[in-house]
């Protein structure tokens, strides 16, 4: 069914002006205007006139109350009572990390979003609220919401155009709840992996989170609300923040400003290309002067030289921090006002706020011409938005929270955001027909897989959403689930799997939690259960689920094949879709990959060596669907090699991986350019005498999927031996 162009139900402007008559700044709630169409009352609710003239027309009926209103944003959970929004004019109202709806579903927040919006309109001028909502890696505060890779995966793909086609989901979705403002995307360049909020950046080089401002134009349209369902955009958090020192969270960036303009600066002047409605302010200070604080970059930079037109919006309770005391004062509240804010994310204590922020207006330190310029830069925004036409929800988008078709667009990114980092031997692709191993703690956890900021601010484990875990990818991917053995621990495998498959890495946690100063290594769980799964013998794949490279170059030996998979989201099925390789791997790395924690931080260019340099992955010898197996096929491949007496002592799997099951079959094997085959039938044939088969097991026939192991010993040869394999 095709969706219509508005995104919100339309209320008339007789309709508003009629019921800000009959109503006080204190009634609870106005019913909802019916769809009548006479000509606007006065020329700001005229849709016809240029956004300008209405914004100058609403200006100048506007009381200080009015104006001191609309810079004003406050948590819906602090509107005891909920009158409160219009007898305080309050212009926008937010939804933190950990605020939520009972039951928490599509319907319950757009039921509660038009409550709060029919409280709004019943101030005498009706200026509708803006709500706005942290949609980091989709609607994430909504169970059962489409989750997407977290921006890391996303600069993975390198894809804008798959990044924009994200954006539009993404603000289909969390239209469909009625809000209309989403704190995304993040821009910073995150240049130190110990970071908490590493994961929120696209990448390490300006360029690659320029590249992925596309995602605004998803979000907004182009221009904004000249499409379906737009929703403001938000470049966060200027300015900065991804170079404090030491990646602590909140910290001091101390950088010249040629390497400030340099690194960090061009995502938010793409994004001022690109028409962003509004730009948060970071936590973190350059030279210790906090962001909230510094006209230079906000007023001068951003608004004079980029020529920002949208409005400044502080972070939660950033104001409040800039003496270092809890509490507002009228001097931080003039110091962040003075310097650019046009509104501030109070976001509790709205009326010591609005107290204070009067007091300081009527004392002359801030200007009335300031309070205007705020104002006019809010108030176009909504009316780009087609709030005061279309203030509801347009329930024809609330089916959209978690669709089918979202679904299967974030698991295209999911694919797209894999990074190969190993494939020894070509482990990868596995066979579907393979008796596989799966362990860890985050293979068959939607809430590990989707990280922080996921239905909770710091997300947690368990089953917290509705979606596809990485263990039910892979077992609706094989031909047989029966063959696939689960024990997140890894305890009960033995060696006759095809492979065992790790999903290990981070839990999750969000900024000031996720900082890790102190090394960035898997945890005792993970490495005891890496230890249980390379005793087996069998080839060890690690799927690692993480927010940020980790610290594993002393165990990277030990495994056949590692795959970087980021925060994937809701949609697991995407990993399993590279493993088996029905699409190959494409994704490259968007930060580099450190040897150990202390070379931190390293990045592209600096001069360091890096495990895993910036750009780099590996892919499969073709993309596509995995052909089927022919009957009576093998595969061979060592699984160790070490030097002994002049040569070489290695294992040998032999794994059937045809259609029928194998009565014989031989191994050969290319040793310094001497081929060397061994017919298993309690003898060995060989060429030039080279080579021993020892400690050989073999039972007589191999199913398919099945394997087999025996060592060898290579002798007076050099060189590593390549296997190649028959059957019949």
């Amino acid at each position: 069914m095709s969706l219509p162009l508005a995104r919100r139900r339309p209320v008339t402007a007789l309709a508003v002006c009629a019921a800000t008559l009959a109503l006080t700044a204190s009634a609870v709630a106005a019913p909802e205007p019916v769809a009548a169409s006479p000509a606007a009352v006065l020329p700001y609710q005229d849709p016809s006139a240029p956004v300008p003239d209405r914004v100058s027309d609403l200006l100048a009926r506007m009381t200080l109350d009015d104006k001191l209103g609309q810079m004003t944003q406050i948590e819906k959970d602090a509107l005891v009572p909920q009158s409160d929004l219009a007898a305080y004019r309050i212009g926008s109202v937010l939804s933190g990390g950990d605020s939520t709806v009972s039951p928490n579903n599509a319907q319950t927040w757009a039921d509660t979003y038009d409550s709060l919006q029919r409280t709004a309109l019943t101030t005498p001028l009706g200026i509708p609220v803006i709500y706005g909502i942290d949609a980091v890696h989709g609607h994430n505060a909504v169970r059962g919401a489409t989750l997407f890779p977290h921006n890391i995966g996303l600069g993975a793909t390198r894809d804008p155009t798959l990044v924009q086609r994200i954006g539009r989901a993404v603000a289909e979705e969390v239209s469909g709840t009625g809000i209309d403002w989403d704190f995304a995307p993040c821009l910073c360049v995150a240049r130190d992996d110990r970071w908490g909020r590493t994961y929120e950046s696209y990448g390490e080089t300006p360029e690659l989170p320029s590249s992925l401002t596309t995602f605004i134009t998803g979000l907004q349209g182009e221009p904004l609300g000249e499409g379906p369902a737009p929703v403001l955009a938000t470049a966060k958090h200027y300015l900065g923040d991804g170079g404090t020192a030491g990646g602590v969270d909140q910290g001091d960036t101390r950088l010249s400003e040629a390497e400030l303009r340099a690194v960090h600066l061009p995502p938010f002047k793409e994004a001022v290309r690109r028409g962003v409605g509004a730009v948060m302010l970071s936590y973190s200070s350059w030279n210790g002067v906090r962001s909230h604080a510094n006209r230079y970059l906000v007023t001068d930079l951003l608004k004079g030289e980029l020529g920002f037109g949208g409005f400044v919006v502080s972070d939660w309770a950033a104001v409040d921090q800039l003496d270092g005391q809890s509490g507002f004062t009228g001097a931080e509240i003039t110091t962040a006002v003075n310097a650019g804010v046009d509104m501030v994310m109070v976001p509790h204590d709205y009326k010591k706020f609005l107290t204070l922020l009067r007091g300081e207006v009527a004392a002359g330190r801030i200007a009335q011409s300031r309070i205007d310029d705020a104002n006019r830069r809010i108030l176009t925004k909504k009316f780009q938005l087609g709030l005061f036409e279309r203030p509801f929800t347009d329930r024809s988008y609330t089916p959209t929270v978690g669709s089918a078709a979202h679904r299967e667009l974030a698991r295209q990114a999911v694919r797209a955001s894999q990074v190969l980092l190993k494939n020894e031997g070509g482990v990868l692709p596995l066979p579907k027909s393979a008796k596989l191993f799966v362990a860890g703690k985050s293979a068959d956890d939607i809430g590990n897989q989707s990280g922080g900021w996921t239905v909770g601010w710091q997300g947690r484990s368990g089953p917290v959403t509705d979606g596809t875990t990485v263990l039910e990818g892979i077992r609706a991917a094989v031909t047989d689930p029966s063959r696939v053995t689960y024990d997140r621990y890894g305890n009960g495998i033995d060696s006759s799997y095809r492979a065992a498959v790790a999903v290990v890495g981070e839990t999750p946690y969000a900024e000031g939690r996720g900082d890790r100063p102190g090394g960035l290594g898997l945890d005792q769980e993970d490495l005891q259960t890496l230890a249980r799964l390379r005793a087996s013998g069998v080839p060890v794949v690690v799927v690692l689920v993480s927010g940020r490279p980790l610290d594993v170059s002393g165990r990277l030996p030990d495994w056949t094949a590692l795959l970087a998979a980021w925060l994937p989201g809701t949609e697991g099925a995407g990993v399993s879709d590279v493993l088996f390789g029905d699409y190959a791997p494409t994704g490259k790395l968007p930060v580099s990959w450190p040897r150990t924690s202390s070379q931190e931080p390293v990045n592209d260019g600096d001069g360091k060596d890096p495990l895993f340099p910036y750009g780099y992955g590996l892919t499969y010898s073709g993309a596509g669907p995995t052909p089927p197996p022919a009957p009576g096929a093998c595969t061979a491949r060592f699984r160790t090699a070490s030097s002994w007496q002049g040569g070489y002592q290695a294992e040998v799997t032999v794994e059937n991986t045809g259609s029928t099951a194998l009565t014989g079959w031989s191994v050969d094997w290319d040793l310094g350019g001497s081929r060397v085959t061994s017919l298993w039938n309690g003898s060995l044939t060989t060429a030039g005498g080279r080579a021993t088969v020892r400690d050989a097991a073999f039972n007589g026939s191999l199913r398919p999927g099945d394997t087999t192991t025996f060592g060898f010993t290579a002798e007076g040869t050099a060189g590593t031996p390549a296997p190649h394999c028959a059957g019949s």
